[in-house]
């Protein structure tokens, strides 16, 4: 038996849904960091930065999970919705750092979206993720039919590049962890491109047993 079929075997055994209990787990650990002292001089910049990079972490690789079946055949496609949904969580959580614990002042906060690049590109990466959040369920599907589901869930694309042109912009010079980010990103979607049957990101259980 080669890896590809251990690790399959070992997908089939493993539910998703303890990947939602596990992925609170890091921002509480994050928090209890800050309240202790354990993120330096500024704790709150260093929460807001860190749950982005998580959250950017997860999207990629929820974008990889198709690649992976494709070339290695390695099927993780049923943790592909969890990765889109904790994603989504991840970023909700550096957006809500950024707004409660760090600008705190409503006419700062939209001054800073209008003048500010960077936090215009991510937020509007944020409102693209909304609708997937929303709909990366079962009865979306039913509801909205296969074809209009996939069409919606393609803004996953424009979201997830968002973050990483975001991140690259965040940065003061040319510093090469965001370039790689933004690197991978790329190549992600390039080769959606070049296999445009590879699925969703978000993919839904009732359309993904079906993609090749």
């Amino acid at each position: 038996m080669g890896l590809s079929d251990r690790i399959n075997g070992w997908a089939r055994r493993i539910p998703a849904g303890p990947l939602y209990f596990l992925a609170a787990l890091p921002p509480v650990w994050l928090l209890y960091r800050g309240l202790t002292g354990g993120l330096g001089v500024d704790p709150v910049k260093a929460m807001e930065h860190q749950m982005g990079l998580w959250g950017l972490q997860v999207l990629i690789a929820s974008l990889c999970i198709s690649p992976i079946r494709r070339f290695f055949r390695i099927n993780l496609i049923r943790y592909r919705r969890a990765l889109g949904l904790i994603g989504f969580f991840y970023v909700f959580l550096h957006l809500l750092i950024w707004l409660v614990l760090d600008v705190q002042i409503l006419a700062q906060i939209w001054a800073d979206i209008l003048k500010r690049p960077y936090i215009t590109i991510g937020m509007v990466g944020f409102l693209l993720m909304i609708p997937l959040a929303l709909t990366s369920n079962n009865w979306s599907i039913r509801k909205l039919g296969a074809m209009r589901w996939r069409l919606l869930h393609k803004l996953a694309y424009g979201a997830v590049l968002a973050g990483g042109v975001h991140y690259l912009m965040l940065v003061k010079g040319w510093q090469l962890e965001p370039i790689l980010y933004l690197g991978a990103i790329c190549l992600l979607l390039a080769v959606r491109l070049r296999f445009p049957r590879l699925g969703l990101p978000w993919g839904g259980a009732q359309i993904t047993r079906g993609d090749s």
